[in-house]
């Protein structure tokens, strides 16, 4: 038996609460131990801890398990009659039985003799530990947009030299005209398209295109709109069953920001010192920081890093954010750089927000291992590249083999709780990567199939303005140019837009595509992904050839979507969804 493959503890995503009553336990095995067994009860089943009681437990043989590349992830669910558990496992191979306890391995004999046993504990269920995160995030297919390149409104706002409305790259500090009475115009067409969510790239006051560099938080920028008109946009999105999410960039300000000129006029003794964070005064830098003189986003000398411990920034942020969720009725924030923001900020943050709105989404910009901030105080949801570039990763080399993308979805499902990955924030591109048909070489079918297990997948599908065209784009900021409205009305993409909206469809249709319950079929062909998603009304199979030729799929009924399927025959890189039950 490989022992120091063996984890568990009692916390965090391997023992939590799905809700009041249940709770998940997991355990991390090697791929030696052929069954595992959990031996659990109340810790005062026998008396009070301390005494001459002996405890045993009720004996259940855990019977799933997720795959990774050396181990094996066994979970199970149990109910507690009075909210507290006392627990052990059981793990054998084909040679020994092993009892699993804090403490590590032992024999069972060993167990008996043990005057204090140390068993994992959870002791109590509270409530207000449960991890809840927003139901109706399940259900959405989010739309990214980049307001600046998105769509023009109204010229009369438009920025200092604004240039025309073009196709093809732009420059970092392009201004195209963009706006937020060009979002309240396309919001018909985003209905057509199936959306049911759109985040949206910062809107207030800065001197960029981007808005990432804010020089006034109370202001919508005055080339995007107002108050009303984002009022009046949200309102309507509203009306056509649409959520709105905002970007809020709370890690630093832009360096026109008057805070920031205040502390850089008067230094020491400028009210907003503590705002920052200064390490040398006076603040002279005109170069990039990396002397530390002070910190700020990314080395970037017009972002200062704002001071998220502060009591006074804390609820500063607080306000704004209130202002948003009771003013402006939007529905979701997006958090930049929500990784370098203090814990006691966002810990504050949430109770608040939460209080006025218990459906208010909160996700962060993190690109790593979150759960610290996804424990359920903190942040519902993260931006997933992490698991999506790992998928991408598997249909563009062509020498990986299934079961490596299905130990990579296990592993990634396995780091958060199970609510967390319902609610996750799954997407491929963004304003800040290079765009998802660029990344496949220009390849329809690979964009197709990426698009379709994006869209079978828990969680909650977002696609960057432009996908359902193809929009071209390499890395920032070739990843932001214009939407090509005039083709668009043309019809130039009108084939394209039909396959995405498909996805979408099938999506907004079929609710097993949003369910967690995945069968992971091992294909003899192991450049074959298939997989069946189960719901209570309906299972549908998922299979993609990502081999180099055609590959038989006979008895097929039903089908949802397709791209390459004909005559009982699936092409290489083809898609095929199709009903079962």
């Amino acid at each position: 038996m490989n022992r120091g493959n063996i984890f568990h503890r009692s916390f965090g995503n391997q023992c939590y609460a799905l809700d009041e009553k249940r709770l998940k336990i997991s355990l991390t095995t090697g791929d030696d131990i052929e069954r595992v067994y959990i031996c659990y009860g109340d810790p005062f089943d026998a008396g009070i801890m301390g005494g001459q009681e002996v405890w045993e437990g009720t004996k259940e043989e855990i019977k799933t398990y997720m795959t990774l590349d050396h181990n094996r992830i066994w979970n199970v669910v149990v109910e507690p009659k009075h909210k507290r558990l006392r627990y052990y496992f059981i793990v054998e191979d084909n040679k020994e039985s092993l009892c699993f306890l804090e403490d590590g391995l032992i024999s069972k004999e060993e167990l008996k003799n043990l005057m204090l046993p140390s068993y994992f504990v959870m002791p109590w269920l509270n409530s207000s530990d449960v991890n809840v995160t927003p139901k109706w995030v399940q259900d959405t297919v989010w739309y990214q947009i980049f307001p600046d390149r998105f769509c023009n409104g109204n010229p009369s706002i438009n920025p200092e030299h604004c240039k025309k409305w073009q196709k093809g790259k732009v420059g970092l500090w392009d201004f195209y005209g963009g706006d937020i009475y060009g979002i309240k115009e396309k919001i018909p067409y985003l209905k057509d398209l199936g959306i049911t969510g759109i985040y949206i790239n910062p809107i207030l006051k800065s001197s960029t295109n981007h808005k990432y560099n804010t020089d006034d938080y109370e202001v919508i920028d005055p080339h995007f709109g107002d108050d009303k008109i984002f009022k009046e946009t949200v309102e309507l999105a509203h009306k056509n069953g649409i959520k709105v999410m905002v970007d809020a960039v709370f890690n630093h300000s832009g360096s026109d920001h008057p805070f920031w000129k205040d502390v850089q006029k008067n230094g020491e003794k400028s009210k907003y010192k503590d705002w920052y964070m200064v390490n040398k005064f006076p603040v002279t830098k005109s170069g990039d920081t990396r002397d530390n003189q002070f910190y700020s986003f990314a080395f970037t000398k017009y972002m200062p890093k704002l001071n998220t411990n502060n009591p006074e920034v804390i609820d500063y942020f607080t306000n704004i954010c209130k202002k948003w969720i009771t003013e402006w009725k939007i529905d979701g924030i997006r958090f930049d750089v929500a990784n370098e923001v203090s814990h006691t900020f966002l810990k504050h943050l949430h109770k608040e927000l939460k209080a006025i709105n218990p459906d208010i989404y909160l996700i962060g910009e993190i690109w790593h291992d979150s759960l610290q901030w996804l424990m359920g105080d903190e942040f519902d949801s993260i931006m997933n590249y992490p698991l999506t570039f790992g998928i991408r990763e598997f249909f563009l080399n062509k020498n990986m083999p299934s079961e490596k993308l299905f130990q990579h979805i296990n592993r990634r499902l396995n780091m958060y709780y199970d609510q967390t990955n319902m609610a996750m924030f799954n997407l491929y591109d963004s304003h800040d990567t290079i765009r998802l048909i660029n990344s496949v070489d220009f390849n329809l079918d690979i964009y197709y199939q990426l698009l379709t297990i994006l869209f079978t997948m828990q969680g909650s599908p977002c696609i960057y303005y432009g996908t359902e065209i193809a929009l071209h784009g390499g890395f920032d900021p070739d990843c932001r140019r214009c939407m090509p409205w005039d083709d668009i009305e043309k019809g130039t993409y009108k084939d394209i837009t039909e396959k995405v909206k498909e996805i979408i469809s099938l999506r907004n249709n079929h609710i097993a595509t949003k369910s967690p319950n995945m069968e992971q079929i091992n294909n003899p062909n192991n450049r074959v992904v298939e997989y069946i998603k189960h719901s209570d009304n309906e299972d549908i199979k998922v299979i993609f050839n990502c081999s180099e030729s055609p590959i038989d799929v006979e008895n097929v009924d039903n089908i949802l979507f397709e791209n390459g399927y004909s005559d009982n025959s699936l092409k290489e890189n083809g898609t095929l969804v199709y009903k079962i039950k």
